[in-house]
């Protein structure tokens, strides 16, 4: 059994066991594959991936404008990254981009109905994912990875530790 894993799978394991990248790279995908188990009525998978959780920050931030910078932020994206999500998203009828009176440049992303109902249906798989996810964590646990989880953003980011 390799100690460092906790698998016993017979074969040598890489040097890489003791990096931090290696395992957040692992569970990016593992995670990754839950989310696009998950499929749409209309057999779309609009909810999966990167869409699901656009639409999920839009849905919970109904009350306030939300525009492409904030996402960006929010997510840790490019701007052509996102610009290319919110295009394809548009064309699928899950958003409009509408401008502000005050500067004709800034578009404001609203959720479609639509969007809205794929959200009320696929709040109820990420919440599977999520028990899924935490449930070897003791509440301590979580806290603990959530905040390292933090420090390793922020140095990232290139910002300092705080």
């Amino acid at each position: 059994m390799d100690k460092k894993c906790g698998q016993d799978n017979g074969f040598r394991h890489a040097e890489h066991w003791d990096e931090i990248g290696f395992h957040i790279n692992g569970l990016s995908h593992m995670i990754r594959w839950l989310t696009h188990q998950y499929q749409g009525e209309d057999g779309s998978r609009s909810g999966a991936g990167m869409y699901g959780w656009l639409i999920g920050f839009l849905y919970d931030n109904r009350d306030r404008d939300i525009y492409q910078r904030d996402l960006q932020k929010h997510f840790s994206v490019r701007r052509s990254t996102m610009t290319g999500i919110l295009q394809v998203m548009e064309r699928e009828g899950m958003i409009t981009r509408r401008p502000v009176e005050w500067d004709a440049r800034l578009k404001k992303i609203e959720l479609t109905d639509k969007a809205v109902q794929s959200q009320e249906r696929f709040q109820k798989t990420i919440e599977g994912i999520e028990a899924r996810i935490s449930s070897g964590l003791s509440p301590e646990e979580k806290e603990t990875f959530i905040r390292l989880c933090g420090k390793i953003r922020t140095a990232i980011e290139g910002k300092e530790q705080s």
